[in-house]
């Protein structure tokens, strides 16, 4: 089996942060603050295709019911072909099945290899596109010397605990650090793998396009970059980001992800290939033409987003710090009207949405991950009707 390492600058003594330099929460390391403004904005297009359909501007949340309780840090969330759920978790470096009618938890194995510190640990999961007949499960995973991609053979016939193959390194090389790990990874329309990366607290990692932090990379299923990327040879899509940690195609195969500021504002971005996203010179919308602005930002006390999701003719997308569920209405790739929050507090710090299939969601919590409210309790996932 052929497989590729890339090399990459590392961030040196990535292991603390420097002053200044957010943590996933944004706002500055041990004090928990950020700094105003706490506003949302969204910035429409002068020019839409008609012919496209426009969500209302206003749309709904519904909690139909917790699927699951009792999960330690969960992070990557990967539906299975029959309805039920792989869930990873970051500091334990486990993947759980979740039975999606009973909330019955199944330990599938351990992840060989996990160094789980700070933001980094077992992150990402993806089926591969051909898991009906070769049953791989990819992963995102921080090790003791870089944050890497394996995929392993998930045989369900064996025991419980021991129903994980020997992971496959398929790619490595991205920087690590004690934050800043991104870690989400999806299979995108084109059956080519897509990961989001940080820039493990050295900013200039993102505007270095030999570097694998503060990227999105795309990648075929055996790792090597993806025939058609903007830069030959290369597994990098799109740069100048400071932390990815949601990707989502919306019904017309666009491209969006999610990433943390530092201070002041955190974004949503229409992904194209080859483009700048300003990160560390710009953060937030820009007047610089070289970088590409966001469709919508947030105040960090707002969001702080990690995972994303498409439905019903909008983004997603979860918040750490904002602990809110946003809805980001599109038309092309513009929002369509302001963003909305629901479940505001209401379940704490949420980490992944995804989709489940017609107007519902599957939606995580994050309250064990070292900077939850321990009065939420564990760590749950629930099922969501939207609109």
């Amino acid at each position: 089996m052929q497989r590729r390492a890339v090399t990459a600058v590392l961030a040196a003594g990535a292991l603390l942060l420097t002053a200044g330099c957010s943590s996933d929460d944004g706002g500055n390391p041990g004090d928990g603050t950020s700094s105003p403004p706490s506003r949302t904005t969204a910035q429409a297009s002068p020019t839409q295709q008609a012919a496209e359909e426009t969500p209302p501007a206003k749309g709904t949340v519904k909690v139909v019911r917790t699927v699951a309780t009792g999960l330690n840090t969960p992070w990557g969330l990967a539906p299975l072909p029959d309805g039920d759920l792989l869930v990873s978790s970051r500091d334990e470096a486990t993947i759980t099945r979740v039975d999606a009618e009973t909330g019955r938890k199944t330990e599938v194995g351990e992840v060989p290899g996990v160094s789980p510190a700070g933001e980094g640990g077992l992150m990402g999961l993806a089926l591969s596109p051909d898991y009906a007949s070769d049953h791989m499960v990819y992963a995102y995973f921080t090790s003791a010397s870089d944050n890497r991609i394996v995929r392993m053979l998930y045989e369900e016939q064996k025991p419980p605990g021991e129903q994980l193959g020997a992971p496959d390194t398929i790619f490595k090389g991205i920087p690590k650090g004690f934050v800043h790990n991104g870690g989400r990874i999806a299979f995108g329309p084109d059956k080519m793998l897509y990961a989001g990366t940080g820039e493990s607290g050295d900013r200039g990692l993102s505007q270095d396009k030999k570097s694998l932090g503060g990227k999105i990379l795309r990648l075929t299923p055996e790792g090597e970059p993806a025939p058609g990327n903007p830069f030959p040879g290369s597994p990098v899509y799109s740069y100048g980001h400071r932390n990815v940690q949601g990707l989502a195609w919306d019904s017309r195969q666009r491209l969006f992800a999610a990433e943390f500021g530092q201070d002041t504002w955190d974004e949503l971005n229409a992904v194209k290939p080859g483009d700048n996203y300003g990160w560390p010179e710009a953060e937030g919308r820009s007047d610089d033409p070289a970088y590409h602005n966001p469709i919508a930002q947030w105040g960090t006390d707002d969001a702080s987003p990690s995972g994303i999701a498409f439905a019903e003719g909008s983004i997603w997308m979860a918040g750490l710090k904002g602990q809110r569920l946003w809805r980001i209405p599109l038309k092309g790739t513009e929002a369509s009207a302001d963003p909305q929050a629901f479940l505001e507090g209401d379940y704490g710090r949420l980490r992944t949405v995804a989709d489940a299939g017609g107007n519902k969601l599957w939606l995580t919590t994050s309250n064990t991950d070292g900077r939850g409210d321990a009065r939420k309790g564990d760590d749950r996932i629930l099922e969501l009707e939207v609109s």
